[in-house]
C-alpha cells in the first residue's frame, strides 16, 4: 500500500520550471544531446535526452499551446497509456505533470504514475529514483507568464487566453 497521497504530492511552481527548463536547453545546446526540435510533443516523445519530462494531461482542452517538449498523455486514455508512460519515463530524474489548472486531472495522474511505478518497482522493474511534481496553476498559470516565451511554450495562441480560461 502507497503512502502517498494527493495532498503529499508536491508541486512546482512556474518560474522554478522555467528556470529548469532554460537550464536544460543551455546544456544541450553546448553539448548538442538534445534535439531541439519539439517535434514530439503530440506523440508523446518528449525532451529527447532531457532528464526532465513534462506530462501534459489536459483532454480536450489541449488547445492554445503547450510547454515545449512536453509529452500529451489525456486523462481520459491515462488507463490504455500508464505502460507506455512508465516506460517512457522510466530514466527520467525528474517527471511534473499538469493539466489546465492542475487542481484534479495533474495531480490525479501523477499519483497514478507513482502507485504503478511502485508496484513496477515493487516487481523489481524499476531501480531509478524520480522526483515527481505537480505543476503548480497548471497550464493556465504557465502561459500567464510564458505563453509568448517560445524558448519554453510552442503553438500558443494568444488570443485563446485573452478572455480568460
Amino acid at each position: 500500500m502507497s503512502l502517498v497521497t494527493i495532498s503529499s504530492l508536491e508541486r512546482i511552481t512556474a518560474s522554478k520550471l522555467a528556470e529548469m527548463l532554460l537550464a536544460a536547453q543551455a546544456v544541450e545546446g553546448v553539448s548538442g544531446t538534445g534535439t531541439g526540435t519539439g517535434t514530439g510533443t503530440e506523440k508523446g516523445e518528449g525532451a529527447g535526452e532531457s532528464s526532465i519530462a513534462i506530462v501534459d494531461v489536459r483532454d480536450d482542452d489541449h488547445i492554445g499551446g503547450h510547454i515545449r517538449n512536453s509529452m500529451h498523455f489525456p486523462s481520459l486514455s491515462l488507463d490504455a497509456t500508464m505502460p507506455a508512460l512508465l516506460r517512457k519515463l522510466a530514466d527520467k530524474d525528474t517527471v511534473i505533470f499538469h493539466c489546465a489548472l492542475s487542481q484534479q486531472r495533474g495531480p490525479g495522474a501523477a499519483l497514478r504514475y507513482l502507485r504503478e511505478r511502485e508496484a513496477a518497482a515493487s516487481g523489481g522493474e524499476v531501480n531509478k529514483a524520480q522526483k515527481v511534481y505537480v505543476l503548480d496553476r497548471g497550464f493556465v498559470g504557465w502561459q500567464e507568464v510564458y505563453g509568448p516565451d517560445a524558448r519554453l511554450t510552442e503553438a500558443y495562441r494568444k488570443e485563446i487566453w485573452q478572455e480568460g480560461y
